[in-house]
């Protein structure tokens, strides 16, 4: 009782960070088109005017506000996932549909905070604890990295440092708290997870891969912290894009050309493969001997 009653607070925190984090995404984007602006590339005008009053006012009183009308939302507007069904999915001033992209990261983030609970790989007390919280930390960064990707197409600079620098804090956590890294291990998992993507971009020029991918692929070597965890994490990450890529193709709704967000696929790869990544590598093992 007492675990799914931690399991159940976990949901709940991550229900409110995944609001957090929706709302920095739109915020991030609104500055990367400001700066865009100022520098004289090319920007959506569109999105531009849509998107720039959430810059609006000092950062200590700003406050969200609907992308449709520009309203500024109350407290009653900012519940996590109950004000969006509250209003069908529809913004209470202007009635104009929200979409679901805010609810998704929000459910999306407390799974994720609950099946890390649940599946975590260590007994959670004393230090662990720590360790657990860096980690959630970690899930919020990549849940803005993903969603970002899969809206825009871009891994920005900011949140692949970001992620990049609490993925050091975790190893570094879990080298002195579990004992369980070895330098050589973490070294591999890294050319995995960065160095192989790193290549490939290199030798495509950026067409085959991003340099996003090549930076985001760090934090998850680091966070992965051995080279079985990151092979069976890559090897997802893949095997994931074939499954959704494949029927695409065939049904011509994709083009070999077409451009695919391959960071979400690397997070979830990742994220599968640092619970279950070690079983499925001795599965691996075994199936090769048949």
């Amino acid at each position: 009782m007492i675990v799914v009653s931690i399991a159940i607070v976990c949901g709940v925190f991550g229900l409110v960070l995944g609001s957090f984090a929706g709302a920095q995404v739109w915020r991030l984007r609104a500055r990367q088109l400001v700066t865009d602006k100022k520098a004289g590339e090319s920007y959506d005008k569109a999105e531009y005017k849509k998107l720039s009053p959430l810059l609006k006012g000092k950062k200590p009183q700003d406050r969200s506000r609907c992308l449709s009308c520009g309203h500024q939302l109350g407290l009653c507007d900012l519940i996590p996932l109950i004000s969006w069904l509250s209003t069908r999915g529809r913004c209470r001033y202007c009635d104009k549909r929200i979409g679901y992209f805010e609810p998704l990261m929000e459910l999306s983030l407390a799974a994720a905070f609950m099946v890390s609970f649940l599946a975590w790989p260590w007994h959670l007390a004393g230090l662990q604890w720590v360790l657990f919280a860096v980690w959630c930390i970690s899930l919020v960064a990549l849940i803005m990295l993903v969603a970002y990707d899969i809206k825009w197409r871009i891994l920005p600079d900011f949140l692949t440092v970001s992620y990049g620098l609490v993925s050091l804090v975790f190893v570094v956590l879990r080298y002195f708290i579990v004992n369980d890294v070895k330098l050589y291990s973490l070294a591999i998992a890294l050319i995995i997870m960065s160095g192989v993507y790193g290549v490939l971009y290199l030798i495509s020029k950026g067409k085959w891969i991003g340099l996003g991918d090549v930076k985001l692929g760090v934090g998850l070597g680091l966070i992965l912290a051995s080279w079985q965890t990151a092979f069976v994490g890559l090897f997802l990450a893949n095997l994931i894009g074939c499954v959704l890529v494949i029927p695409g193709l065939a049904s011509k709704k994709l083009k070999a050309n077409s451009e695919i967000a391959f960071g979400p696929l690397l997070a979830l790869g990742s994220f599968i493969s640092f619970f279950v990544g070690a079983r499925i590598m001795d599965w691996l093992v075994i199936a090769s001997f048949f």
